[in-house]
């Protein structure tokens, strides 16, 4: 009787959950071939990334890092025979295999040349278009060097205490280190590392760096090489949250960021270093 007397209600209210729930699925299918769509674009767009100054237009008449007709010369290579190859290459394996994160520095000054020359030496690197997107920003004035201690162990007892976390200050406790960086001003020299994103030619335009983050990276692997072909030790810091103090200390502009920081320099007379063994050739080799 009940049924019979509202019989339309019921038959309007499935008429209108049927709309509703094809709509829903229709609406769910459409977001999900949009994302699809946007995810298979490829992205055309030119940008610099990683800095405050990202957001800048590219202005569209802006010149190519080199010159169209860019001069190309006969490559200057002495072939070694292959006992002489493999000679060298396991020597060079034994001078790197010796290479050690040092973290307690000797006060001994070292010639600025030799300095110069491992600097020089990491400015060979390949880099994206050769844009040469890096700075290394020498620093031996104990001065200085007082101010970066002073900025860097601000932040690193913060981050030590707060920001790090419990897992990550646990894996670092074997390394006996912690927020006092000693070897800031131990060390003869500190090399900090700035990638630059963009630079600005002498007419004013923005000059891209394409792929800074690699060639930079590989630079400051030729870097730390050379120190160690050069019969010095060094450390390397990622100074966390100091990239804007020490950028403006040293003077460097916006366009630059800090990557990397390096004291160089003789070990300590005393000086430990963890007791560790590097993966064996197996472990970091896959080959077909």
């Amino acid at each position: 009787m009940f049924f019979e007397l509202y019989w339309q209600y019921f038959v309007a209210g499935l008429i209108l959950w049927v709309i509703v729930r094809t709509g829903y699925v229709f609406y769910n299918k459409l977001n999900v071939n949009n994302k699809e769509l946007k995810e298979n674009v490829p992205d055309t767009t030119t940008k610099v990334t990683e800095t405050d100054s990202d957001s800048e237009d590219i202005d569209d008449d802006f010149l190519p890092a080199l010159p169209k007709d860019l001069k190309h010369i006969p490559l200057v290579f002495n072939q070694l025979s292959e006992e002489e190859s493999l000679k060298k290459s396991e020597e060079f394996y034994q001078l790197m295999n010796a290479r050690r994160t040092v973290r307690h520095f000797s006060r001994k000054d070292i010639p600025k040349d030799v300095i110069y020359n491992i600097i020089k030496t990491a400015g060979t690197s390949p880099s994206g278009a050769h844009t040469e997107p890096w700075t290394y920003v020498l620093v031996h004035s104990p001065e200085i060097k007082e101010k970066i201690r002073d900025i860097i162990e601000e932040e690193e007892e913060i981050n030590y205490k707060k920001r790090m976390g419990k897992v990550w200050t646990t894996d670092l406790k074997p390394f006996k280190t912690n927020w006092i960086k000693e070897y800031l001003t131990e060390a003869p020299y500190l090399i900090l590392v700035f990638k630059q994103l963009y630079s600005f030619r002498t007419d004013g335009k923005k000059k891209l760096h394409y792929y800074n983050d690699q060639s930079v990276n590989l630079s400051t692997g030729i870097l730390l090489a050379a120190i160690q072909n050069a019969g010095l030790v060094s450390l390397t810091s990622t100074p966390l949250n100091c990239g804007p103090a020490l950028r403006t200390l040293l003077g460097r502009p916006k366009s630059e960021k800090l990557s990397l920081l390096l004291p160089v320099g003789y070990p300590a007379e005393d000086c430990l270093v963890p007791d560790l063994q590097r993966k064996s050739l197996n472990e970091i080799m896959v080959e077909f």
